[in-house]
């Protein structure tokens, strides 16, 4: 058990802090809906209902979408683009990584989804990508319906006509809560890239060593 640990010490603590903020979103998310409720005199929804219900899943996938964006943007960009001195991109001067993936498929311990042909080879070496970007597919989805409920019930509360689904796609909110948060996403990204140019963070990964020059490329 301890070894299990050591080995997913850095997933098992980020899902643990995954756990505590979306537990804290929800309790606090509800406690603003049910004062909410009281104040215009509605009855306010339980705990459960709350998590169900549209405001709670639409601000939740809001925030997931612009998380997977960011990265499956970062996972394909750094493989196309440099900024030389950055930890966190490729040097361009260094061989391809992945070239010859067919003889690669050869080492020892390589995935064996390598030995199944060029198509499948192919297709696993943009795995990570895809993936990511299916995810902020799937999360836009979910923001952009959930978001569609809850501007409908709201519509109804004061008397008038909810929007499609489909009118919704195009009703400027739904992409006020996107930009607002895919803006600082590519900000935040960009600023992680310039400052590990110049600074260090001691044995993480993601920095180059201490020592380092400043136009050190990679790690």
């Amino acid at each position: 058990m301890r070894t299990f640990f050591k080995s997913n010490g850095l997933t098992l603590v980020l899902l643990l802090l995954f756990a505590c903020s979306i537990l804290g979103q929800w309790f606090t998310g509800w406690r603003v809906a049910t004062e909410e409720a009281v104040r215009h005199g509605q009855s306010p929804d339980s705990l459960w209902a709350y998590a169900r219900g549209p405001r709670f899943l639409s601000s939740v996938f809001e925030n997931w979408e612009s998380e997977f964006l960011q990265m499956s943007a970062y996972v394909i960009l750094t493989a196309i683009l440099v900024q030389k001195g950055s930890s966190e991109s490729k040097n361009p001067e260094a061989p391809p990584r992945d070239a010859d993936l067919a003889l690669q498929a050869n080492k020892p311990g390589s995935p064996h989804i390598l030995k199944r042909g060029r198509f499948w080879r192919e297709l696993y070496a943009r795995s990570l990508g895809t993936a990511l970007g299916a995810l902020f597919l799937i999360s836009f989805v979910i923001h952009w319906t959930q978001s569609a409920r809850s501007a409908a019930e709201e519509a109804l509360r004061h008397g008038d006509v909810p929007s499609t689904l489909m009118d919704y796609l195009l009703d400027p909110q739904l992409w006020f809560e996107s930009f607002q948060n895919w803006q600082s996403e590519y900000l935040s990204t960009a600023i992680l890239v310039v400052l590990s140019i110049f600074l260090r963070q001691r044995e993480s990964p993601e920095s180059k060593p201490v020592a380092a020059r400043h136009d050190q490329t990679g790690n």
